[in-house]
């Protein structure tokens, strides 16, 4: 059985977060990027799935405005995909935007059709309810088109 729980030690929030990212370099290989997102989680709304004692996966949300919060950094160990840690974790962001009086979420990946392993990162978005807002081409690179979903928080 998983647990959810939202973590606030900022020490403990990276330990996770690296432990995390750093199993899963087909998302998160460039290290700069990892690194970038490890250091900011310390200060983030942050949950952690749990298998027993074990960190399993982990989700970090980041304020982008007024009425909007973005899906900043999420990894499941690749073992537990499909295993409902993704949406559990999902949810509890969901309900923290919902209880602050968000009304949007947004979360940006890689375009579909670029690379296997990011078109399952879109499914997995949009089976959830995110909907295609808008393309860039090049905010990353030429490489990695940047998806951007959003989902209103009702």
């Amino acid at each position: 059985m998983l647990d959810i729980i939202r973590l606030y030690d900022s020490k403990t929030k990276k330990a996770v977060a690296r432990g995390i990212l750093e199993a899963l370099p087909e998302w998160f290989g460039i290290a700069e990027a990892r690194e970038e997102y490890i250091a900011q989680s310390a200060a983030e709304p942050f949950w952690c799935a749990y298998d027993g004692d074990k960190p399993i996966g982990f989700l970090y949300i980041h304020q982008t405005g007024d009425a909007t919060l973005e899906l900043y950094a999420m990894g499941v160990l690749k073992e537990y995909h499909r295993l409902g840690a993704g949406k559990a974790l999902f949810a509890a962001a969901y309900e923290y935007a919902r209880a602050n009086g968000y009304c949007f979420i947004q979360v940006k990946t890689v375009q579909m059709g670029k690379y296997a392993d990011y078109d399952k990162t879109n499914l997995f978005y949009k089976s959830l309810g995110f909907r295609e807002f808008e393309l860039f081409p090049t905010l990353w690179d030429e490489h990695n088109p940047c998806q951007i979903y959003v989902m209103a928080v009702k």
